[in-house]
C-alpha cells in the first residue's frame, strides 16, 4: 500500500520555524519514487542539518546508486533543528524524508552515515522522533534495521544498543548485496522474522551485527574477549574496497541545494585512499589501497556534473589530491577545458610537499587567488616526525614564499594540539613557523599586504590508526597551550596583526575521544546526554562539557579511563574483531617508531612496508599514469 506524505502536516509548522526551506525538498536532480514500484525502501541519512548533510558524498552516491535499482528506491533525511523537533513533538509529526515525506518507520532500512561520533545524539533524536524503539532489541518486524556506514562506524560499540548492524568500507557494492538479502527475505514471506534477516547479512561476514557477539570484560574493566554468540556468524568482520572508481562514477546527477549548504559545488573524488602514513589520520589509515580515477573519467565526471547540476565550481577531492599521478595533466586539461568560462576549479587539500607553482596557476586561471591552506599539523620538526608527517619548516617557507610571490595574499596553516609525545616548546612553535611565514611573504613581495590564519584542532586518538594506544591530553593541558600560544601571536607587535588565529577548547575533543574509542558500556552515556537535551553535539553553541561529564558520571563511566588512560599492547580494543585490513602488529611497530621519531615514506611510490591491508584485503593500489590526455570538448 502507498505511503502517505507527512507534508501537509509538515508544512503548517514550517512558518515557525528557522529556515523552513531546508525541510522541503524536491531539489534539482532529487528523486522520488512510486513507493508501491519498489521492494525495497532505503531512508539515507547524514545526522545533521541539512546544511551540512546536503553535500555529503557518501550519502549522495548510495542515494543515486540505489535509485538506478529498479525495484529500489532511497529518499533522504536529515536531522532536524530543535525548533522543529519540538513542534514535530507537539503536532505528533514523525520523522520524515525530505524527498516523498513519508516516515522514515516506514522503510526497510534507515542507514546513517557517521562522518563524526559527535552525530549520535542527533541519531536518537530521529529514531524516537520516527517512533523507532531507541534500542535496537526492543524493535519488531515492522520497524527498519538501522544500519551505520561511514568513517565513524569503523568502531560502532559505543552505539551498539542503538544499531542492527553496520557496514565498514565503501559502501557502493555492499548497499546493493544489502537490498537483495532483504528483497528476497520479503519476497519468501519474511521468515524467521527480524532475526533472520539479520542472521543472512551476519553470514556474509560483511555486515556486523552487534548483537550476534558477546563481550566479556576483566574485573579491571578492560575487554577480555569479543566473541560471537551464533555458529554461522564470522569471528571478524571485514571492510569493503571497490578497486575500480572508474566503473563508478558517482554522482552523475548531484543533488543542487535549495537552502544555502556548506559545500556549493560539484565534487569529484579524484582518487580514493592515502599511504601517506601519518598516525593521527584515521581516514588515510583506514581508506588504503590508494585508487585513482583516470584523468579521462574525472574529465567525464567533470563535464556531465556541471551540465546537470549548473554548477559554477568543480572540487577535486581526496585525502591529497595534488597526490594523484596525473594532477598536472589534470589540472591542465581542465583549465584548458573551461578558460574563458564561469566554470573555477578549487583543490582543496593540498600537501605542503605536493604543492608547486603551476598547479595553483592552473587552478586559478579561471577563478580568484582567495587564499591556499596547508596542514604541517605539528608546530616544531620533531612533533612532524613523531606523526610521519615528514614536511620541514624549509619545506613551508619555501612553498608559502612561492605562493605569495605570484599574487597569494592569504594563507591558512592547520595544526593540531595534544599530539603524543607533545610539549610545551613544540606548540608554541606553531607561533615562531607562522611569524617566518609572514616574514618570508613580505620580503618575497616588498608588500606588508600579507596575512596568515593559523587554524588549530584538538588531537583525538582514533581507532585503526597507530595512536590507537596513546593517552589523549587532557583538555586542561591543551587550553593552557592555547592561551600561551595566543598569547605569543599576539603579543608580537611586528607580525602580531598579521597573524589570525582560530582555535577550539579542548573539552569537545575529549568527548570526541570518549566516543571514538569507547566500548558498548559508553552508550548509556549516550542515552543520557539525549535524555537530557543533548543535540547537535557538533556546534558549539548547542555542545555541553557539562552535560557529558554530568551523564558519564550518572552511568559509573570514568571518562579519563577511556581518553587520557595509554593502552598496553596486548590489550583487547573494542573494535579489534572489526577488520581494516591493518596488521595489529604493524600498527603497534609504527605506534613505537613514533615514539623514536622514526619515519614511513609512502609505500606508493617506494617498496611496500607491509601493512597489511592489500595481501588481507585481495587488494593492490591502483595508479597512473595514463597517458591520456583531456581534450577540449569544442573545437576552438
Amino acid at each position: 500500500m502507498p505511503v502517505e506524505s507527512i507534508f501537509p502536516r509538515l508544512e503548517a509548522l514550517l512558518p515557525k520555524v528557522q529556515k523552513p526551506i531546508q525541510y522541503v525538498g524536491g531539489e534539482l536532480n532529487s528523486t522520488v519514487k512510486d513507493w508501491d514500484s519498489a521492494d525495497v525502501r532505503w531512508a539515507l541519512m547524514y545526522p545533521d542539518a541539512y546544511e551540512v548533510g546536503l553535500p555529503n558524498q557518501g550519502v549522495a552516491i548510495l542515494y543515486e546508486i540505489l535509485n538506478e535499482l529498479p525495484a529500489t528506491l532511497a529518499e533522504r533525511t536529515y536531522a532536524v533543528w530543535p525548533d522543529l523537533e519540538a513542534l514535530m513533538r507537539a503536532e505528533g509529526v514523525p520523522q520524515f524524508t525530505v524527498d516523498g515525506h513519508r516516515p522514515v518507520r516506514a522503510f526497510d532500512v534507515l542507514g546513517v552515515s557517521f562522518s563524526t561520533e559527535l552525530g549520535y545524539t542527533n541519531m536518537l533524536t530521529a529514531l524516537d522522533l520516527a517512533g523507532i524503539p531507541l534500542l535496537a532489541v526492543d524493535r519488531g518486524d515492522d520497524d527498519p534495521i538501522v544500519l551505520a556506514g561511514g568513517h565513524a562506524a569503523f568502531n560502532p560499540e559505543p552505539v551498539a544498543d542503538f544499531l542492527d548492524a553496520a557496514v565498514l568500507g565503501d559502501g557502493e557494492q555492499i548497499s546493493i548485496a544489502i537490498s537483495e538479502v532483504v528483497r528476497e527475505w520479503k519476497a519468501e514471506g519474511r521468515p524467521g522474522g527480524r532475526d533472520e534477516l539479520l542472521m543472512r547479512l551476519a553470514e556474509s561476514g560483511g555486515v556486523y551485527v552487534p548483537k550476534f557477539y558477546d563481550v566479556d570484560y576483566h574485573p579491571d574493566g578492560r575487554i577480555k574477549r569479543v566473541a560471537p554468540n551464533r555458529a554461522d556468524v564470522p569471528w571478524r568482520v571485514h571492510k569493503h574496497t571497490v578497486m575500480d572508481l572508474d566503473e563508478w562514477p558517482y554522482p552523475k546527477k548531484p543533488l543542487v541545494p535549495l537552502a544555502e549548504t556548506v559545500h556549493e559545488r560539484f565534487s569529484v573524488e579524484i582518487f580514493r585512499g592515502c599511504t601517506r602514513g601519518c598516525r593521527f589520520c584515521q581516514a588515510g589509515m583506514i581508506t588504503r589501497p590508494v585508487r585513482e580515477r583516470s584523468i579521462t573519467t574525472i574529465g567525464a565526471m567533470v563535464e556531465n556534473g556541471i551540465k546537470e547540476s549548473g554548477f559554477n565550481e568543480v572540487g577535486l577531492l581526496s585525502l591529497s589530491s595534488a597526490d594523484h599521478s596525473e594532477i598536472a595533466d589534470v589540472a591542465k586539461g581542465l583549465a584548458d577545458r573551461y578558460e574563458g568560462t564561469n566554470t573555477s576549479l578549487s583543490l582543496p587539500s593540498t600537501r605542503v610537499d605536493a604543492f608547486n607553482i603551476d598547479l595553483a596557476n592552473e587552478f586559478s586561471r579561471n577563478g580568484r587567488r582567495s587564499g591556499l591552506t596547508f596542514a604541517p599539523e605539528g608546530g616544531s620538526e620533531r612533533m612532524r616526525k613523531v606523526i610521519n608527517k615528514m614536511v620541514t619548516e624549509e619545506d613551508l617557507i619555501r612553498t608559502v614564499t612561492t605562493a605569495y610571490s605570484q599574487g597569494w595574499r592569504q594563507v591558512k596553516l592547520y595544526f593540531m594540539c595534544g599530539l603524543p609525545t607533545e610539549q610545551d616548546e613544540d606548540v608554541l612553535g606553531i607561533a615562531d613557523l607562522a611569524k617566518k611565514v609572514i616574514k618570508a611573504g613580505r620580503e618575497a613581495t616588498g608588500s606588508r599586504d600579507i596575512r596568515c590564519t593559523v587554524s588549530i584542532g584538538g588531537f583525538v586518538p582514533k581507532p585503526h590508526t597507530p595512536f590507537q594506544w596513546a593517552g589523549q591530553a587532557d583538555h586542561e593541558t591543551v587550553d593552557r597551550r592555547l592561551r600561551a600560544l595566543r598569547d605569543s601571536l599576539r603579543g608580537d607587535r611586528q607580525y602580531g596583526r598579521a597573524i589570525g588565529f582560530r582555535y577550539h577548547d579542548g573539552k569537545p575533543s575529549i568527548v570526541e575521544g570518549l566516543l571514538s574509542r569507547g566500548d558498548r558500556r559508553v552508550g548509556s552515556v549516550i542515552r543520557a546526554v539525549w535524555e537530557d537535551g543533548g543535540r547537535f553535539d557538533g556546534w558549539s553553541e548547542h555542545f555541553s562539557y557539562e552535560r557529558w561529564t554530568a551523564a558519564a558520571e550518572k552511568a559509573g563511566v570514568d571518562v579519563d579511563w577511556y581518553t587520557t588512560r595509554e593502552r598496553e599492547e596486548n590489550e583487547v580494543l573494542p573494535w579489534d574483531h572489526l577488520d581494516a585490513g591493518l596488521d595489529r602488529e604493524w600498527l603497534w611497530q609504527d605506534w613505537q617508531e613514533a615514539v623514536s621519531g622514526g619515519e614511513v615514506e609512502d609505500c606508493r611510490w617506494t617498496p611496500c612496508y607491509d601493512c597489511g591491508v592489500c595481501p588481507t584485503m585481495g587488494t593492490e593500489i591502483q595508479i597512473g599514469p595514463t597517458g591520456r590526455k583531456l581534450l577540449p570538448l569544442t573545437v576552438v
